[in-house]
C-alpha cells in the first residue's frame, strides 16, 4: 500500500476545515488532494480525534504484522505436510 503524503495531523486539520464548512473543491485544490481522497478520509477518520487516529494507525500496523506471521506459519505447515506425505 502506498504511503500517504499527508501526516495524521494534516489529515485531521483538513477534515476539521471540511467540517467547518469550507467548500470541497476549494479545500481539495488548496491541499492538492482529490475529492475521492477527501471522502475516503471522511469515511475512515470522520469524527476521530488525533489520539484515535494515531491509535488506529498503530493497530493497523500491528494487524498487518500479525497477518504476515500467520501467513508465514501457514506456509511452513503446508510445506511440512508435503514433506511428510513424501516420506510415508
Amino acid at each position: 500500500m502506498r504511503k500517504s503524503h499527508h501526516s495524521e495531523a494534516q489529515i485531521h486539520n483538513i477534515l476539521k476545515e471540511a467540517e467547518a464548512g469550507v467548500k470541497t473543491p476549494d479545500l481539495c485544490r488548496r491541499h492538492n488532494i482529490s475529492e475521492q481522497t477527501l471522502y475516503r478520509w471522511k469515511s475512515k477518520y470522520g469524527g476521530m480525534e488525533m489520539s484515535d487516529m494515531k491509535r488506529l494507525k498503530e493497530l493497523e500496523g500491528e494487524n498487518n504484522k500479525l497477518k504476515r506471521i500467520v501467513g508465514q506459519y501457514a506456509y511452513e505447515i503446508e510445506a511440512m505436510k508435503e514433506l511428510l506425505k513424501k516420506n510415508f
